[in-house]
């Protein structure tokens, strides 16, 4: 009736059954931060409208559309229209997005666009182990445009077409204790994203077992992550065995074995995968970072970031903008910390308060203002964005980007 279409992993539902045993009919919601309250509001709402209002309801046991049977589907009501019978069931589809290249639309133009950036590094493999002279295990970085056809984008960056990925081809010995090397991965992949400044509190791993593993994979972890529409995959780690490399062998006829230096022994090497998406990761940066205090009686909203991921680093203010000499020192600070690689803003409209609070809203971590002791000593006062009330610490100029340097390596 809709006419909506919905993604049946995204799509769940619940039957809702008596403590007799009798059903009452099922209940459904799209993923959300807390779907099974949902689910739960639902059930209660369907019992009040039905004849046994004063019964008890069974646990609900929450699924999505995929692990619907037909007789099922019949009682799932749409979560567009709340009225059952409405969903078609669950048909395939093709995640990757298809295009035409050359002149003329034929059966022989037809491409696709890449739904992820790891085949690339496979179909390179051999080229890039012989021309580098690297000897397994070595790993082969790549980030990049992937493209999926995604039916349902929502959820701001978190979920579309077109996105940025990063991913890590790790070789491996097929001999090789393949689960620690996967678990090594996963532990660089949690302290990336604690340098990065994500929230451990809102950082959970999921382990994938028998019909949730894929079919090429030996083992998968994801480690996941509490945004505010609920918990979601943030990144994963796969051990792919040599299925990839395999694949493009057996297509193209060409051999991507391994000669192991020194040895007669040759293999197809097995991979350890880390793969995250850059728009997922940066939604995750700003959810953990996003802060509200109150100063001085004043409530602001701020931005956390840890300065090595800070936009800008540091915020540049003489304290008047009609002292010739101020701005002059002002100026002249930015341009040297721009010079050392340093993103800087320089700011002299409005009270300092004032500006202050717009550096600490887009998570500048620092801040120096340029006033009259300044042009006596060459000094300026540095303000921390995480500790405002803390009397503010005065610096020599000079000293400004090695000062800048040790809170970003530190950071780090």
């Amino acid at each position: 009736e809709s006419k909506k279409r919905y993604r049946a992993d995204q799509l769940l539902w619940a039957l809702v059954r008596l403590e007799d045993d009798t059903v009452l009919g099922a209940v459904s919601t799209l993923e959300a931060a807390d779907p099974e309250a949902a689910l739960l509001t639902a059930a209660k709402m369907l019992l009040q409208e039905s004849s046994h209002n004063k019964a008890s309801l069974r646990p609900l046991i929450v699924k999505d559309m995929t692990e619907a049977s037909p007789e099922e589907i019949k009682l799932i009501p749409s979560p567009a229209t709340n009225k059952p019978g409405t969903l078609t069931a669950p048909r395939a589809f093709n995640l990757m997005l298809e295009t035409q290249i050359g002149p003329y639309s034929d059966a022989s133009s037809t491409s696709y666009l890449r739904p992820e950036t790891a085949q690339g590094i496979f179909v390179n493999f051999k080229n890039i182990a012989s021309s580098s002279r690297l000897k397994v295990p070595f790993g082969v970085a790549q980030i990049g445009k992937a493209f999926r056809n995604e039916i349902t984008p929502r959820q701001f960056l978190f979920r579309s077409r077109e996105f940025e990925q990063m991913e890590i081809e790790y070789f491996i010995d097929p001999e090789a204790d393949f689960e620690k090397e996967q678990s090594a991965w996963l532990e660089e992949m949690a302290a990336y994203l604690k340098v990065v400044g994500l929230d451990g509190t809102k950082l959970k791993r999921e382990v994938h077992e028998g019909d949730d593993l894929a079919h090429y994979a030996r083992a998968c972890t994801d480690i996941l992550f509490r945004y505010p529409f609920g918990w979601q995959e943030l990144l994963g780690v796969a051990a792919r065995s040599d299925y990839d490399l395999r694949q493009h062998q057996e297509g193209s006829g060409l051999t991507l074995d391994y000669q192991v230096p020194g040895q007669k022994r040759r293999y197809v090497p097995h991979v350890i995968e880390p793969s995250l998406g850059v728009d997922r990761l940066f939604l995750a940066v700003l959810c953990s970072a996003y802060d509200e205090d109150v100063v001085n009686g004043e409530a602001r909203s701020l931005l956390r970031f840890k300065p090595a991921v800070a936009p800008i680093t540091l915020g540049i203010m003489p304290l008047m903008k009609n002292n010739a000499d101020h701005l002059a020192k002002a100026k002249g600070l930015a341009r040297k910390c721009r010079q050392k690689g340093y993103n800087v803003f320089y700011d002299e409209s409005g009270s300092i308060g004032r500006r202050y609070r717009r550096m600490d809203e887009i998570g500048t971590p620092f801040c120096c203002c340029i006033d009259f002791q300044t042009l006596e000593d060459d000094t300026v006062t540095i303000r921390w964005r995480d500790d405002p009330l803390r009397e503010n610490e005065r610096m020599k100029i000079d000293e400004i980007v090695g000062f800048l340097d040790i809170q970003c390596a530190h950071d780090a």
